[in-house]
């Protein structure tokens, strides 16, 4: 029987992208693809400006879950405590890399909870059947196989000529985001979103709200 490990688990508002205000219960898997998440190995990572702790499982509501129908029990026990009354519940599945976990199984599991069930990805892995929502954020230098979905989430900019947004215009998806780098130069990056937004309107902009009025 297959073991998830769970960085964390929370209910707050999706910050980000075409979702952006909904409730979900952000479900974090360990670890990654593109990066260690750890310091000393950043600099020589693929993907070198993440923001996110997802290293072992031991934040809020982390742990290890034995089995597909043990992690569900333990997203809906998350919602039922944190969550709000009626709507429909939905977990985003993030990481990290969560296809290095999320499953046809764990997807079905979520499903038979109740959830509407969504992942955010670098999208180097093929996603499984079932999913109801797919984000794919694209990394310089990572394959691209999952070149479909809901929405696709650029962080913006990157210097990689592989990296531009025209590189992604051709893909099946129903939304297109530019979403500023955030690092030390956010104030530019920001601008330089917004102007490349305006002059090519089939990308939006995207800002992490959750950030900007202190949410997790």
């Amino acid at each position: 029987m297959k073991t998830y490990s769970v960085k964390e688990a929370y209910v707050t508002l999706q910050g980000e992208g075409a979702q952006t205000g909904r409730a979900a219960v952000f479900l974090r898997f360990s670890g990654c693809n593109l990066w260690s998440g750890l310091e000393k190995d950043r600099a020589g990572a693929i993907c070198n400006f993440c923001d996110t702790d997802f290293v072992g499982t031991d934040g809020v509501n982390g742990g290890k879950f034995k089995g597909a129908g043990a992690l569900a029990a333990h997203v809906k026990s998350v919602w039922m405590k944190d969550g709000p009354e009626g709507g429909q519940p939905y977990v985003i599945c993030t990481g990290g890399e969560p296809l290095l976990q999320l499953d046809e199984e764990a997807i079905a599991a979520l499903h038979a909870a109740g959830f509407e069930v969504g992942v955010e990805t670098n999208g180097t892995i093929l996603a499984p059947p079932g999913l109801d929502w797919i984000c794919v954020s694209p990394k310089a230098n990572a394959p691209l196989k999952q070149a479909s979905g809901n929405e696709l989430k650029l962080v913006y900019p990157q210097t990689e000529p592989e990296a531009q947004p025209s590189c992604f215009e051709h893909m099946q998806f129903e939304h297109f985001f530019l979403q500023p780098k955030d690092d030390t130069g956010q104030a530019e990056n920001i601008a330089a979103t917004a102007a490349y937004c305006m002059k090519y309107p089939k990308w939006r902009l995207s800002l992490q709200t959750h950030k900007l009025i202190g949410l997790p």
